[in-house]
């Protein structure tokens, strides 16, 4: 019977590791001297890629490529792994690579590099293809256009032709009076989408080639040196003793794994085989215990400092810097991950669970003990890093470099002797009957060197504030050199002699990752290449301005309408886009009409928030039925119906796909207008009881089981502690509007680098009416008329009524939405008024009152069943 189900066990890993090579690598497995040339080509990328981000080339003054050139070379190896390693249909062959598809990854492989080869012949003749390069350009997108059904199934090509499509025939008598346009010629169509930079070679790849990739292959590299069991074993060991403990361990163990890994699936596989089995031992069915890993999983995406690929276009679409992206999403991340948790302990009590049993006990105020000391340590620690680096900043100056070096490997050595100290780590069979769970101390201690990498990135990123890439590199050669050397040296400090084959070990290790995050990365590069062809659609056409109209049109200019119209759409197209190219679908065709159409209803509503709104969305199709893969990939181990999994998951989720519409009203969660630091910690500590408090609403059980009414009252609740201005704007209006004559007076009184409010209606050039709101950015302090020039506009005064008088082109003023001879009708100023957090006291004595029910209620049925 033992044999039956280690064969079971090892089918059941086949498929779910068959599972991840269809969608993330490729299924296709050659051998021979076919294989070794598909790794020689996925390695010669991952070493490219790292040419590129290196300072090296401005230093030898060889293999300097810009932008253009770096897109064309990095769609090359994607479009050609693409052929390569995925077969075109389910009955083509595996385990071999058919002529035809040599000849069409060869093909691909020229039409990419197109750019590249022949970049001084096009630049002498800008918007003037001749054939050969309508050809090539021709050509290009077919078999871009295959790959991406290869590599990401039909939908995305689906949608790719669809938008080719409304470039030809966009003046069609079946075409939408409302959407119809000129259409444009095939000369056109081809120079624009392949031959320029605004198509399949736009910002999009550009992000792939300059970001994605560096953050893919060092998450691989991470991966591949055994940082993803060390954190499984830490949760374990950090969480696995509490109620519902494996579910609780999956959460965190899910959140640390979302650092190495930008696949949702790959992530369920990776922590799901060892911790779903496990939550099915304490108590959880095989749906829940699948649902909570999928929900933990796919939340790895939003979750900072090393988010979903889609939030590094965000840098180049939305124009901030990706630290910035890291602020914003902090908050939303780190609560919906807290309440996972709490639902997950929710359930544990509902079900009267256990956690697995712990070596050693302790009391909850020597926990709370260790834990305070433990955040207090950590927080004395980064200010002692921070203080000191600086201080060398100032004594070495730009020497400063090599010093840090030597001091980082001094802390990898030391880590490395205690990790040497203790066992390996390696995964308990979650099959087996009892499961012992690791001590907490000696498991953190075996993979603290794990962690300096991810250090070395934060701190490029949010301290020294470099590039995303740069920053990828220079981790991305830490980690190389850690599984260099982690072997051979703890040899060393356990007088193992066995130096060479470590070595050689670490060497393969390394080698392998660099073929697996290539490979990991076919997928995206040629997602966003596809993606690259809306994006050029909406620019060739101007889908972009009809779209606002036709949203309006059909919602009546109803802000929320079109917020769940939007939630929709991503969530419908998520259900066969990845991630990325659902977020540079919908945030090409959208995220401009919500600005609009929310200042037309007089909500300013930051771009940010906008994006991440479509952000979430996106990432939420992986778990939403009928097509939710990370769902489906944990079924397959929990032996559940996907089907229920996915309902069941997107129950969970719940709080991920509420938190968009919250954060897009208050924008103080994503941590902006927020001038304080006690602002701060107060906005933190009230989203973080709300988000708890709409978890136990959606559960049913809060301290005992909710009735009904107690449901809906803990859902009032969590509303009026995530936005208690909505009450307040019901009692007092949040503006008071100023004459529009004073908008001289008023722009110099502002502070530096602030905006103003204005309310305008004029005709725009298409003759519609038009009367909104918008947030004119004002630059440093000035006299108004100077700020106002230097915000791209002039004003005059007719009989009192002020008029826009000349605008530039491209500038802050035309950018907010302003047009010649709009009429500025009042300034809007935040009106005095009682402080939105009074309605917190009305909320809090509610939640106390259902508190004492709860619990008096939960006393009797304890009395009970004592009884």
């Amino acid at each position: 019977m033992t044999d039956v189900n280690n064969a079971n066990q090892r089918a059941s890993d086949k498929d779910l590791q068959d599972l991840i090579a269809e969608n993330d690598t490729g299924a296709r497995q050659p051998t021979g001297m076919t294989a070794r040339i598909l790794l020689c080509v996925a390695v010669a990328w991952s070493l490219f890629q790292l040419w590129l981000a290196s300072p090296l080339p401005y230093i030898v003054s060889f293999g300097v490529f810009n932008s253009t050139e770096a897109r064309s070379i990095h769609l090359a190896f994607a479009v050609f792994l693409a052929f390569m390693a995925y077969p075109a249909f389910k009955s083509s062959p595996r385990s071999y690579i058919p002529v035809i598809d040599w000849v069409l990854a060869v093909a691909a492989a020229f039409c990419a590099l197109y750019i590249y080869i022949f970049y001084r012949d096009l630049a002498s003749r800008p918007g003037l293809p001749i054939t050969q390069d309508l050809a090539v350009a021709g050509v290009g997108l077919v078999l871009l256009l295959e790959a991406t059904r290869r590599a990401l199934g039909p939908p995305l090509m689906c949608v790719a032709v669809l938008f080719l499509a409304y470039v030809f025939f966009g003046n069609a008598a079946w075409v939408p009076d409302v959407l119809q346009w000129a259409g444009a010629s095939f000369s056109k169509a081809m120079s624009h989408q392949w031959i320029t930079t605004e198509g399949v070679f736009g910002i999009a790849l550009g992000v792939s080639t300059s970001f994605v990739f560096l953050f893919v292959l060092f998450g691989s590299l991470l991966d591949k040196a055994g940082a993803g069991n060390y954190f499984i074993k830490v949760a374990f060991a950090a969480l696995g003793h509490m109620r519902g403990g494996p579910a609780k361990a999956a959460v965190l163990s899910s959140a640390m794994t979302g650092l190495i890994s930008g696949s949702s699936i790959a992530n369920v596989v990776t922590t799901g085989t060892f911790t779903i089995p496990l939550m099915k031992r304490v108590g959880f069915s095989g749906e829940k215990a699948g649902a909570v890993e999928v929900a933990s999983s796919v939340n790895g995406q939003i979750m900072p400092p090393v988010m979903g690929a889609a939030a590094f276009l965000m840098v180049e679409y939305v124009g901030i810097p990706y630290p910035e992206v890291i602020k914003h999403a902090f908050l939303p991340a780190t609560i919906s991950y807290i309440a996972l948790i709490y639902i997950v302990h929710l359930e544990a009590l509902k079900a009267n669970m256990k956690g697995l049993p712990k070596l050693h006990t302790s009391t909850l105020g020597q926990t709370m003990m260790r834990s305070l000391l433990f955040v207090l340590s950590l927080v004395v620690l980064s200010g002692v890093i921070y203080y000191a680096i600086t201080l060398q900043k100032q004594v070495f100056g730009d020497g400063v470099g090599w010093i840090v070096a030597v001091e980082c490997a001094v802390v990898y050595f030391a880590g490395l002797y205690y990790a040497a100290r203790y066992p390996d780590l390696e995964l308990d069979d979650p099959n087996q009957p009892v499961v012992k769970l690791p001590e907490l101390g000696e498991t953190a201690k075996a993979g603290l060197h794990y962690l300096l990498p991810v250090v070395v990135l934060i701190w490029f990123l949010m301290i020294e504030l470099k590039s995303p890439g740069l920053s990828a590199f220079w981790a991305t050669v830490l980690m190389i050199f850690i599984m260099l050397t982690q072997r051979p040296v703890k040899a060393f400090f356990r007088k193992q002699p066995d130096y060479m084959n470590e070595l050689r070990a670490g060497l393969i290790d390394v080698v392998d990752g660099f073929a697996t995050g290539a490979r990991n990365m076919i997928g995206i590069g040629v997602a966003t290449a596809a993606a690259g062809i809306i994006v050029g659609t909406v620019s060739l056409t101007g889908i972009g301005q009809v779209m606002v109209e036709f949203v309006e049109l059909i919602s009546g200019g109803n802000l929320m309408l079109i917020l769940i119209f939007t939630a929709v759409i991503s969530l419908i197209l998520g259900m066969g886009l990845p991630t990325t190219a659902n977020y540079i679908v919908v945030s090409s065709l959208m995220a401009p009409v919500i600005v609009e159409l929310g200042a037309a209803n007089g909500l300013i509503v930051p771009l940010i928030a906008v994006h991440l709104f479509v952000f979430y969305f996106g990432i939420m199709a992986d778990v939403t039925p009928p097509v939710g893969l990370a769902s489906f990939a944990a079924a397959a181990i929990s032996g559940a119906d996907p089907m229920k999994t996915g309902f069941v998951a997107f129950f969970y989720s719940m709080r991920t796909a509420v938190l968009p519409f919250l954060f897009l009203f208050n924008t103080q969660l994503l941590m902006i207008g927020l001038d304080h630091p006690i602002d701060v910690v107060v906005v933190i500590i009230i989203s973080t009881i709300a988000m708890l408090i709409f978890a136990a609403a959606t559960q049913g059980y809060f301290f005992a089981r909710s009735k009904l009414w107690e449901s809906a009252a803990l859902l009032l609740i969590a509303f009026s502690l995530f936005r208690p201005g909505f009450w307040l704007d019901m009692i007092e209006p949040p503006y008071e509007n100023l004459p529009a004559t004073e908008i001289v007076q008023k722009a110099a009184e502002m502070p530096a680098n602030t905006s103003i409010l204005l309310d305008v209606e004029g005709i725009s050039l298409e003759g519609d009416d038009v009367a909104k709101s918008v947030m004119l950015p004002l630059g440093p302090e000035a006299s108004g008329e100077d700020r106002l020039y230097n915000a791209g506009l002039s004003v005059r005064d007719e009989n009192g009524k002020i008029f826009i008088d000349d605008l530039v082109f491209g500038g802050p003023a035309e950018k907010a939405g302003l047009d010649f001879d709009f009429e500025i009708t009042a300034i809007k100023v935040e009106a005095s008024r009682m402080p939105k957090e009074v309605f917190y006291i009305p909320a809090f004595l509610l939640l106390g009152g259902i508190i004492v029910l709860q619990r008096r209620r939960r006393r009797a049925e304890l009395a009970l069943e004592a009884a």
